[in-house]
C-alpha cells in the first residue's frame, strides 16, 4: 500500500464512524414528549408523534358501581379539577380532583422520551365510605391513526380497526369476534378486566372476552408506530365513540381516611406489539 494513501484511508474510516455515531446517538436522543393540561384537556406533543398532538380528556369521568345497566348520569360522580403545577419545560403537570362526595385524587403526571407516567393517589379525608369505583382518562385518537371522525358511530368505525388488545397473551385486531351489538347506549366495545363485576363497567356493547392485559392499543395512520394506554388497577378497556381509547383505572370505593395508589402509562413506540408487550410486562408486573 502506498504510504501516502495510509493516512488518508484512516481519515476516511473515521469520518464514516463519526457520522455514523452521531446519526445513532442522534436516534436514541430523540426530543422527549413534552405536556400541558388545561380545563381537563391533557396535551401529549412531540416532533415524531403521528399528528404531532395526542388530546387526553383528563378525567372525563369519576363513576359508582352498578353502571352498566343504568343511565350514564345516574353513575357519574361530578368532580372539578385543578392545576397545581405545571413545568414550562413540558416535563410535569400536576393535578387535584375533588369530588362532590369529598374525595381527593391527586395526579402527578410525567414526560419522557417516549412514554408518559401517571401516578394518582385517591384518598378519602371524610367520615364517610365514598363509592367512587373507577375513572376514565379518554385517550382521543383520530390524529394518530389518521381516521375521519366523522364516521365515529358506525358500528365498527374506522379508527376501530387500527386498534387492538391482548387476548391469550397475544395482539388481536378490533373487531374482535364474537362483536358485542346491544346495550343502553351503541356502538363501542368495552372489555371489562378479568375480576371486576360486569354489572361495574361502561354502559355500552360489553365484550365476552377477558383481555389478558390491561393494555389498549392502536397502530398510527401509516402501521409504523404503536400507542398503548395502560392503568393499574385496570376496571376496564373500552372502545369509545369520540375517536377514543380507553383503559380506565379502577379505585374499587374508599373507607373513610382510606388512601390508595394508581399507576399509568402512555407509550408511543415503533409498531412493534411484542415490545409494547414487554414494555408493559417490565413496569407493572
Amino acid at each position: 500500500m502506498n504510504a501516502l494513501a495510509l493516512p488518508f484511508r484512516l481519515a476516511t474510516l473515521l469520518l464514516i464512524g463519526l457520522t455514523w455515531t452521531s446519526t445513532t446517538t442522534a436516534q436514541e436522543q430523540a426530543a422527549p414528549l413534552k405536556i400541558t393540561w388545561k380545563n381537563k384537556m391533557l396535551q401529549i406533543s412531540g416532533d415524531d408523534l403521528p399528528g404531532k398532538t395526542l388530546d387526553v380528556w383528563y378525567i372525563e369521568a369519576y363513576c359508582r358501581p352498578g353502571s352498566t345497566n343504568r343511565d350514564w348520569n345516574k353513575t357519574v360522580i361530578e368532580h372539578t379539577s385543578k392545576l397545581v403545577r405545571q413545568a414550562e419545560d413540558g416535563s410535569l403537570v400536576e393535578l387535584r380532583d375533588e369530588l362532590e362526595d369529598g374525595v381527593i385524587i391527586e395526579h402527578r403526571i410525567t414526560a419522557g422520551k417516549d412514554v408518559v407516567t401517571f401516578d394518582i393517589t385517591a384518598h378519602n379525608p371524610t367520615k364517610v365510605a365514598s363509592d367512587v369505583d373507577w375513572g376514565q382518562p379518554c385517550v382521543r385518537v383520530d390524529r394518530f391513526t389518521a381516521t375521519n371522525p366523522e364516521k365515529r358511530l358506525d358500528l365498527v368505525p374506522p379508527y376501530a380497526k387500527k386498534c387492538f388488545i391482548f387476548v391469550d397473551g397475544k395482539p388481536v385486531r378490533l373487531p374482535t369476534k364474537p362483536w358485542a351489538t346491544e346495550a343502553i347506549y351503541t356502538p363501542g366495545q368495552v372489555y371489562a378486566a378479568k375480576g371486576v363485576s360486569r354489572d361495574d363497567v361502561n354502559p355500552r356493547p360489553l365484550s365476552e372476552i377477558v383481555p389478558s392485559n390491561h393494555l389498549m392499543a392502536c397502530f398510527s395512520g401509516d402501521e409504523k408506530q404503536l400507542l398503548g394506554v395502560a392503568f393499574e388497577p385496570c376496571q376496564e378497556l373500552f372502545q369509545g365513540v369520540i375517536t377514543c381509547i380507553h383503559s380506565d383505572f379502577r379505585i374499587g370505593g374508599l373507607a373513610p381516611g382510606e388512601s390508595k395508589q394508581i399507576r399509568g402509562k402512555i407509550y408511543l413506540i415503533s409498531g412493534d406489539p411484542t415490545e409494547l408487550e414487554r414494555r408493559y410486562r417490565e413496569d407493572f408486573q
